[in-house]
């Protein structure tokens, strides 16, 4: 129930965990990214729709990364 045309990056993973692709609206149309992983490994994908969620620029960096969104040790943006 979310407008993709608004100011968002929507993210979409398939089974394997090991592609992302990112749907990004411009004034003249859509943009689509698409990332592979290219070694061994999954994106920490939410497996329901109860934990999907809105991530901040540093949760998507270590997404992009292969890293779990929640990094405990982290500094903490005051």
């Amino acid at each position: 129930h979310m407008d993709p045309r608004r100011s968002a990056l929507y993210l979409f993973c398939g089974k394997r965990c090991d592609r992302v692709k990112a749907l990004l609206w411009e004034n003249d149309g859509f943009v689509l990214l698409y990332k592979r992983m290219e070694v061994k490994g999954r994106f920490r994908w939410p497996r329901s729709s109860q934990e999907v969620r809105q991530l901040i620029w540093q949760q998507f960096d270590w997404l992009m990364s292969g890293l779990e969104i929640e990094q405990p040790k982290a500094f903490k943006t005051p």
